[in-house]
């Protein structure tokens, strides 16, 4: 159970100390949105419809990111920051459960009270409960890559932010993202340069392969350069050993074209 359960996209058990970590400055402030996304296997078979809701309310932000499988399965989290100077995490909540999750969990992150709690189902079958008291860094990012990812900087080779993994005891770990490149994509007939961002762990590989019986895999994410930086593809794992999975901007069908087809 404990090479299983993670809170959010790569969760990886690497010591504190072993890297620095900051919170990442505010160069794009968020805005209210609502976005359609699509979850796929790297074959391009559908899994779940997405939904993206955001609204802001003075300079803290609510953001919501819920999946509907085909199979009934559910991935919903909300996460709640503010954007001063830097973004900064309040509070996560994260809700896993249904067929496409071996071990459905709960957690929850309360940042200013450093109070953190996760529920989850082990390998018997039984729901266990964890309640900690924790002192968590201001840089703590669960539930906030995509938003940091518009807005780290290219010049250093990486930036390093921590995040709050359940193994299933909580526990801080750090996440390193880089920039490996560029990559042209179209949209009609415009085309559009995109920065891809490797999320993955740097050194201490022994360490998590003799702890999870494999090297973890890194998480890929494409965002749109320029003016105005959104992202446009991610591919990696929704929870530890999970099969790695593209989540992508989906497109509306309308009722009166898909009438017409038929």
């Amino acid at each position: 159970m404990r090479r299983r359960l993670f809170f959010f996209w790569l969760l990886l058990l690497v010591p504190v100390s072993m890297l620095r970590a900051e919170a990442v400055r505010v160069r794009y402030p968020e805005g209210t949105v609502r976005g359609f996304l699509v979850l796929r296997t790297l074959e391009g078979n559908a899994l779940a419809d997405g939904d993206l809701f955001q609204v802001v309310s003075g300079d803290r932000v609510t953001c919501r990111v819920v999946f509907h499988f085909r199979d009934g399965s559910v991935h919903d989290e909300t996460a709640v920051f503010s954007q001063r100077d830097r973004f900064e995490l309040v509070s996560d909540h994260l809700i896993q459960k249904g067929p496409s999750f071996p071990h459905p969990m709960e957690s929850s992150i309360d940042v200013r009270h450093g109070r953190v709690s996760i529920r989850y189902r082990d390998d018997d079958g039984k729901d266990k409960t964890f309640e900690e008291q924790m002192t968590l860094p201001e840089d703590v990012a669960n539930g906030l890559l995509f938003t940091l990812l518009k807005n780290v900087r290219r010049d250093p080779s990486s930036t390093t932010v921590s995040m709050l993994a359940a193994t299933p005891r909580p526990r801080l770990v750090k996440l390193v993202i880089s920039p490996v490149g560029e990559e042209v994509f179209s949209v009609g007939s415009a085309m559009h340069t995109s920065i891809q961002y490797d999320v993955k762990v740097e050194g201490l590989v022994g360490f998590v392969a003799s702890l999870v019986g494999k090297k973890p895999p890194t998480t890929h994410v494409w965002v749109l350069d320029g003016e105005a930086p959104t992202f446009v593809k991610a591919e990696g794992p929704l929870y530890f050993g999970g099969p790695v999975w593209r989540i992508e901007l989906a497109s509306p069908v309308w009722q009166q074209a898909a009438a017409r087809k038929r």
